[in-house]
Protein backbone atom coordinates (compact mmCIF):
# COMPACT_ATOMS: atom_id res chain seq x y z
CA UNK A 1 0.00 0.00 0.00
CA UNK A 2 1.69 3.18 -1.02
CA UNK A 3 1.80 6.02 1.60
CA UNK A 4 -0.25 8.35 -0.61
CA UNK A 5 -3.28 5.77 -0.50
CA UNK A 6 -2.45 5.26 3.53
CA UNK A 7 -2.93 9.02 4.07
CA UNK A 8 -6.57 9.01 2.27
CA UNK A 9 -7.55 6.58 4.12
CA UNK A 10 -6.32 7.44 7.40
CA UNK A 11 -7.88 10.86 6.92
CA UNK A 12 -11.24 9.81 6.78
CA UNK A 13 -14.33 8.57 9.12
CA UNK A 14 -14.98 4.95 8.41
CA UNK A 15 -18.54 3.12 9.92
CA UNK A 16 -16.48 -0.19 9.62
CA UNK A 17 -13.47 -2.05 11.11
CA UNK A 18 -11.70 -2.97 8.24
CA UNK A 19 -8.44 -5.14 8.73
CA UNK A 20 -6.49 -3.53 6.34
CA UNK A 21 -2.89 -4.81 5.16
CA UNK A 22 0.06 -3.45 6.04
CA UNK A 23 -1.40 -3.14 9.96
CA UNK A 24 -3.33 -0.09 8.95
CA UNK A 25 -6.85 0.27 10.71
CA UNK A 26 -9.04 2.89 8.76
CA UNK A 27 -10.86 4.81 11.73
CA UNK A 28 -13.68 3.56 12.97
CA UNK A 29 -16.42 6.43 14.46
CA UNK A 30 -18.89 3.51 15.02
CA UNK A 31 -19.39 3.84 18.72
CA UNK A 32 -18.29 1.00 21.09
CA UNK A 33 -21.25 -0.66 22.01
CA UNK A 34 -22.48 -0.54 18.34
CA UNK A 35 -19.80 -2.36 16.50
CA UNK A 36 -20.79 -6.06 17.36
CA UNK A 37 -23.41 -5.05 14.47
CA UNK A 38 -21.16 -5.80 11.88
CA UNK A 39 -19.35 -9.20 12.72
CA UNK A 40 -22.88 -10.37 13.66
CA UNK A 41 -24.05 -9.50 10.23
CA UNK A 42 -21.25 -11.02 8.37
CA UNK A 43 -21.20 -14.05 10.09
CA UNK A 44 -25.04 -14.43 9.36
CA UNK A 45 -23.97 -13.97 5.98
CA UNK A 46 -21.77 -16.67 5.46
CA UNK A 47 -24.17 -19.12 7.50
CA UNK A 48 -26.93 -17.61 4.23
CA UNK A 49 -24.42 -17.91 1.29
CA UNK A 50 -21.52 -20.68 2.83
CA UNK A 51 -23.43 -24.14 2.54
CA UNK A 52 -25.03 -22.73 -0.73
CA UNK A 53 -21.84 -21.99 -2.64
CA UNK A 54 -20.35 -25.03 -1.62
CA UNK A 55 -23.24 -27.29 -3.33
CA UNK A 56 -22.47 -25.20 -6.52
CA UNK A 57 -18.76 -24.95 -7.01
CA UNK A 58 -17.42 -22.88 -4.80
CA UNK A 59 -16.72 -18.81 -4.78
CA UNK A 60 -14.89 -18.97 -7.35
CA UNK A 61 -18.01 -19.82 -9.74
CA UNK A 62 -19.79 -16.77 -8.22
CA UNK A 63 -21.02 -13.55 -9.11
CA UNK A 64 -22.19 -11.22 -6.22
CA UNK A 65 -23.84 -7.95 -6.32
CA UNK A 66 -24.14 -5.75 -3.08
CA UNK A 67 -26.96 -3.17 -3.08
CA UNK A 68 -26.83 -0.05 -1.32
CA UNK A 69 -22.61 -1.40 -0.77
CA UNK A 70 -22.44 2.09 1.56
CA UNK A 71 -18.27 2.37 1.96
CA UNK A 72 -17.94 -1.31 0.49
CA UNK A 73 -17.95 -3.32 3.38
CA UNK A 74 -19.99 -6.22 2.85
CA UNK A 75 -18.65 -6.00 -1.13
CA UNK A 76 -14.82 -6.10 -0.35
CA UNK A 77 -15.52 -9.20 2.34
CA UNK A 78 -17.35 -11.26 -1.17
CA UNK A 79 -14.58 -10.25 -2.83
CA UNK A 80 -11.93 -11.58 -0.58
CA UNK A 81 -14.06 -14.58 0.38
CA UNK A 82 -13.33 -15.73 -3.60
CA UNK A 83 -16.45 -14.29 -5.81
CA UNK A 84 -15.09 -14.52 -9.54
CA UNK A 85 -17.00 -11.19 -10.00
CA UNK A 86 -18.77 -8.36 -7.39
CA UNK A 87 -20.50 -5.09 -8.14
CA UNK A 88 -21.27 -2.69 -5.61
CA UNK A 89 -23.38 -0.12 -6.22
CA UNK A 90 -24.59 2.85 -4.00
CA UNK A 91 -26.56 6.01 -4.54
CA UNK A 92 -24.00 8.71 -2.60
CA UNK A 93 -21.01 9.17 -4.64
CA UNK A 94 -18.93 9.73 -1.65
CA UNK A 95 -19.71 6.12 -0.78
CA UNK A 96 -18.22 4.89 -3.87
CA UNK A 97 -15.36 7.21 -3.77
CA UNK A 98 -14.49 5.31 -0.07
CA UNK A 99 -15.40 2.23 -1.18
CA UNK A 100 -12.64 2.64 -4.26
CA UNK A 101 -9.97 3.06 -1.65
CA UNK A 102 -10.78 0.32 0.12
CA UNK A 103 -10.86 -2.10 -3.06
CA UNK A 104 -7.31 -0.54 -3.67
CA UNK A 105 -5.72 -0.90 -0.27
CA UNK A 106 -7.02 -5.19 -0.66
CA UNK A 107 -6.04 -5.17 -4.10
CA UNK A 108 -9.12 -6.25 -5.03
CA UNK A 109 -9.37 -6.55 -8.79
CA UNK A 110 -12.56 -9.32 -8.75
CA UNK A 111 -14.22 -5.83 -7.40
CA UNK A 112 -16.18 -3.36 -9.34
CA UNK A 113 -18.18 0.15 -7.80
CA UNK A 114 -20.60 1.82 -9.52
CA UNK A 115 -23.08 4.63 -8.28
CA UNK A 116 -26.56 4.02 -9.12
CA UNK A 117 -30.16 4.84 -7.56
CA UNK A 118 -32.17 2.04 -6.54
CA UNK A 119 -35.46 4.34 -7.63
CA UNK A 120 -33.87 4.79 -10.54
CA UNK A 121 -31.74 1.79 -11.69
CA UNK A 122 -33.17 -0.87 -14.03
CA UNK A 123 -31.93 -4.42 -13.88
CA UNK A 124 -30.84 -4.57 -17.72
CA UNK A 125 -28.24 -2.06 -16.04
CA UNK A 126 -26.50 -4.28 -13.92
CA UNK A 127 -26.59 -7.51 -14.95
CA UNK A 128 -27.76 -10.66 -13.54
CA UNK A 129 -25.62 -12.27 -10.31
CA UNK A 130 -25.55 -15.45 -8.72
CA UNK A 131 -25.68 -13.76 -5.33
CA UNK A 132 -27.20 -10.89 -4.54
CA UNK A 133 -26.81 -8.94 -1.20
CA UNK A 134 -28.68 -6.51 0.32
CA UNK A 135 -27.90 -5.05 3.85
CA UNK A 136 -29.26 -2.57 5.87
CA UNK A 137 -31.53 -0.76 2.95
CA UNK A 138 -35.12 -2.37 3.04
CA UNK A 139 -36.23 -0.56 5.93
CA UNK A 140 -34.73 3.13 4.67
CA UNK A 141 -36.71 3.17 1.48
CA UNK A 142 -40.33 4.11 0.66
CA UNK A 143 -40.89 1.13 -2.31
CA UNK A 144 -39.78 -2.22 -0.57
CA UNK A 145 -41.75 -4.54 -2.09
CA UNK A 146 -39.85 -2.84 -5.49
CA UNK A 147 -36.75 -3.34 -4.18
CA UNK A 148 -37.40 -7.03 -3.11
CA UNK A 149 -38.37 -7.51 -7.06
CA UNK A 150 -35.74 -5.76 -7.93
CA UNK A 151 -32.96 -7.88 -6.18
CA UNK A 152 -35.23 -11.32 -7.42
CA UNK A 153 -34.86 -10.13 -11.13
CA UNK A 154 -31.01 -9.58 -10.71
CA UNK A 155 -30.95 -13.47 -10.09
CA UNK A 156 -29.51 -15.05 -13.30
CA UNK A 157 -31.79 -17.99 -15.53
CA UNK A 158 -30.00 -20.39 -13.42
CA UNK A 159 -31.29 -19.57 -10.01
CA UNK A 160 -28.79 -17.83 -7.52
CA UNK A 161 -29.46 -16.57 -3.37
CA UNK A 162 -30.56 -13.11 -2.04
CA UNK A 163 -29.55 -12.29 1.66
CA UNK A 164 -31.71 -9.24 2.97
CA UNK A 165 -30.65 -7.63 6.28
CA UNK A 166 -32.98 -4.99 8.15
CA UNK A 167 -34.59 -3.26 11.11
CA UNK A 168 -38.46 -5.04 11.63
CA UNK A 169 -41.34 -3.92 13.30
CA UNK A 170 -43.95 -5.65 15.52
CA UNK A 171 -46.13 -8.05 13.52
CA UNK A 172 -50.08 -7.79 13.60
CA UNK A 173 -51.86 -10.36 12.95
CA UNK A 174 -55.55 -11.07 12.28
CA UNK A 175 -58.23 -9.81 9.65
CA UNK A 176 -59.57 -6.78 8.36
CA UNK A 177 -62.67 -5.61 6.36
CA UNK A 178 -62.12 -5.30 2.99
CA UNK A 179 -65.05 -3.65 1.23
CA UNK A 180 -68.06 -4.38 3.37
CA UNK A 181 -68.31 -6.21 7.08
CA UNK A 182 -69.40 -9.79 5.32
CA UNK A 183 -66.41 -9.86 3.49
CA UNK A 184 -62.39 -9.92 5.36
CA UNK A 185 -59.18 -10.77 4.44
CA UNK A 186 -56.05 -11.77 6.33
CA UNK A 187 -52.93 -10.08 7.28
CA UNK A 188 -49.67 -11.22 6.47
CA UNK A 189 -47.84 -8.70 8.02
CA UNK A 190 -47.31 -5.05 8.17
CA UNK A 191 -44.59 -2.00 7.24
CA UNK A 192 -43.78 0.68 9.82
CA UNK A 193 -43.76 4.05 8.51
CA UNK A 194 -40.48 5.70 10.10
CA UNK A 195 -39.77 9.64 8.58
CA UNK A 196 -35.84 10.02 8.48
CA UNK A 197 -36.27 13.44 6.26
CA UNK A 198 -34.10 15.62 9.05
CA UNK A 199 -31.84 12.82 8.55
CA UNK A 200 -31.41 12.74 4.94
CA UNK A 201 -28.02 14.13 4.93
CA UNK A 202 -26.96 11.22 7.55
CA UNK A 203 -24.86 8.51 5.57
CA UNK A 204 -26.43 5.32 7.01
CA UNK A 205 -30.00 7.15 6.53
CA UNK A 206 -32.85 7.37 3.74
CA UNK A 207 -32.27 9.59 1.10
CA UNK A 208 -35.82 10.52 0.63
CA UNK A 209 -36.62 10.64 4.44
CA UNK A 210 -39.74 8.33 3.90
CA UNK A 211 -38.91 4.69 5.52
CA UNK A 212 -41.35 2.09 5.45
CA UNK A 213 -39.83 -0.83 8.04
CA UNK A 214 -41.39 -4.73 7.35
CA UNK A 215 -42.28 -7.12 10.21
CA UNK A 216 -40.47 -10.51 9.97
CA UNK A 217 -43.55 -12.45 8.81
CA UNK A 218 -44.42 -9.33 6.27
CA UNK A 219 -40.68 -9.79 4.62
CA UNK A 220 -41.20 -13.11 4.77
CA UNK A 221 -44.25 -13.27 2.96
CA UNK A 222 -43.21 -10.95 0.30
CA UNK A 223 -40.06 -12.55 -0.44
CA UNK A 224 -41.84 -15.72 -1.61
CA UNK A 225 -44.62 -13.67 -3.30
CA UNK A 226 -41.67 -11.99 -5.34
CA UNK A 227 -40.64 -15.22 -6.57
CA UNK A 228 -37.91 -16.78 -4.28
CA UNK A 229 -38.50 -20.24 -3.76
CA UNK A 230 -37.16 -20.81 -0.42
CA UNK A 231 -37.22 -18.61 2.07
CA UNK A 232 -35.42 -18.98 5.19
CA UNK A 233 -34.62 -16.89 8.48
CA UNK A 234 -30.83 -16.90 9.76
CA UNK A 235 -30.12 -17.57 12.90
CA UNK A 236 -28.04 -14.82 14.60
CA UNK A 237 -24.83 -16.49 16.72
CA UNK A 238 -24.69 -16.74 20.06
CA UNK A 239 -22.50 -13.56 20.54
CA UNK A 240 -24.82 -11.79 18.20
CA UNK A 241 -25.26 -7.96 18.15
CA UNK A 242 -27.93 -6.90 20.54
CA UNK A 243 -30.29 -6.56 17.55
CA UNK A 244 -30.38 -9.54 16.46
CA UNK A 245 -30.73 -11.03 19.67
CA UNK A 246 -33.81 -9.68 20.29
CA UNK A 247 -35.27 -9.72 17.01
CA UNK A 248 -35.02 -6.01 15.97
CA UNK A 249 -33.05 -6.85 12.93
CA UNK A 250 -32.90 -9.83 11.24
CA UNK A 251 -31.43 -11.59 8.30
CA UNK A 252 -33.09 -13.78 5.67
CA UNK A 253 -31.92 -15.71 2.67
CA UNK A 254 -34.16 -15.86 -0.32
CA UNK A 255 -33.28 -18.64 -2.91
CA UNK A 256 -34.51 -19.50 -6.21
Amino acid sequence: MDNSLSQRIAARDWFYEFDLPNDLTAPCRTPEHVKPIHPTRLAMLWDALDPYVAERGGWGQMSAIDIACHQGYFATQLARRGARDVLGIDARPEHIADAELIRQAYGLDNLRLAQHDIYEVKPAQLGSFDLVVCYGLLYHVEHPVGLLRLCRELIGANGGACVVETQVVPNMSGTVDWGSYEYVQPLHGVFGLIDESHETHVPEASTTGICMAPSIEGLIWLMKKVGFKQVVRIPPPENAYEQHRFNKRVVVAGYV
